[in-house]
């Protein structure tokens, strides 16, 4: 793991003391306001604000690390208690507006958003989300060189400031693209193998799609990575993370709308019962389950 002299953080202050990752994700800007509006909601800036203060009050005193954007999440958790002192504040880094070239999502960095300012934020973890499809045809635009040099910038100044550098990816269909079964999890592979090159300390990744792709996911890796939830059903998301830990090494998860999607459209004590009475119980199962089967961190890194 590239370090400096004397980290400020480490990979520890998101982990559970037996080094899996058990991270609730709620960094949604625009999606989130979008959820709001699929329930009948036009969610203003405080309705955002009051719904992450909620989810980090009920779910932050069992996870490891809760995953927040600056402009909602943070300041849901500034100056009160909404977030446990055992639970570590992932800050997500990537700027809320994110170009097109075509139908191709486009990963750029905003140079003001670095570690530092993570760590003014009070974070403990600088999360940087990228779409790569490491497989796109070298045709036009290289938007592959373009995603891995914006990685590339967000590690190097992560390692000098000496904080944990987490690094998001989703895969996306090509123009025409039939983007399933063997296709998607080709891209998947290829992906994490190209960001594996470059020493961040964390990659969340989704799910390959079956055993097989996890095994090939932990052949390319030689560092921890963690399973986002993509929004699946939270039943099938448990069963995600079984396979991801038996046969891809995960070393934890990073969920979020699986576990806490339900809680929207409700408000005051009706959001608060559906926290504590099933969004707390699905987290403790999903904590349960990487207990049991992740791979610490530690051993990976060891």
């Amino acid at each position: 793991m590239t370090t400096t002299t004397k980290p400020v953080r480490t990979l520890a202050d998101i982990a559970a003391p037996n080094g899996v990752f058990s991270i609730i994700a709620m960094d949604q800007r625009n999606t989130l306001r979008r959820m709001f509006t699929a329930v009948g909601i036009e969610a203003s800036d405080a309705d955002m604000v009051q719904a992450k203060t909620d989810v980090a009050r009920a779910l932050s005193p069992l996870a490891s690390g809760i995953l927040f954007d600056p402009t909602f999440g943070v300041p849901a958790v500034t100056g009160n208690d909404a977030l446990a002192e055992s639970c570590g504040l992932l800050v997500a880094s990537e700027p809320a507006e994110r170009g097109k070239h075509g139908v191709e999502p486009v990963t750029h960095r905003d140079p003001q958003l670095d570690s530092r300012w993570v760590l003014e934020q009070g974070g403990d973890a600088n999360k940087f989300f990228a779409q790569l499809r490491a497989d796109r045809p070298l045709a036009g635009r290289d938007l592959v060189t373009e995603c891995l040099d914006a990685v590339r910038e967000v590690v190097a100044d992560c390692a000098e400031v000496g904080i944990p550098s987490v690094i998001e990816n989703l895969v996306y269909p090509l123009d025409g693209e039939d983007f399933s079964g063997k296709r998607r999890e080709d891209a998947i592979i290829e992906s994490a193998r190209a960001l594996n090159e470059i020493d961040c300390d964390l990659l969340k990744l989704e799910y390959p799609g079956s055993p097989e792709g996890c095994r090939r996911l932990a052949e390319v890796l030689d560092r921890p990575w963690a399973v986002l939830s993509a929004g699946v059903p939270f039943d099938d998301f448990t069963k995600v993370l079984e396979v991801a830990f038996d046969e891809g090494g995960a070393s934890g998860f990073i969920a979020g709308r699986s576990v806490w999607r339900e809680s929207l459209p409700l408000q005051g004590q009706e959001r608060t019962t559906f926290l504590q009475d099933v969004a707390l119980p699905r987290l403790e199962r999903l904590v349960s389950v990487a207990a049991d089967r992740a791979r610490p961190w530690t051993d990976v890194r060891a």
